[in-house]
């Protein structure tokens, strides 16, 4: 996952090979989502990151949470 400050915290996944995008995007407003996402291992590099606004961590997905990214932006409600 990269995430960079850019009106909110805009994450994006990218595949093993760290050059494909995954079509699912996420906008959060403070890093507590963005540090929630990853694992203690990484928290400092991620503290670091978030202090300079913007870097990168790796993470562990199940298998549905890897394909729900896949998957794309889920639909706009209907009225």
């Amino acid at each position: 996952m990269s995430f960079q400050l850019r009106g909110g915290w805009r994450c994006q996944f990218l595949e093993a090979d760290l050059a494909t995008s995954l079509p699912r995007v996420f906008n959060f407003a403070t890093p507590d989502k963005v540090i929630a996402l990853s694992d203690l291992v990484s928290r400092q590099a991620l503290y670091t990151a978030i202090e300079t606004g913007r870097g990168g961590v790796f993470l562990s997905l199940t298998g549905e949470q890897y394909a729900k990214l896949r998957a794309g932006p889920r639909p706009a409600p209907q009225r």
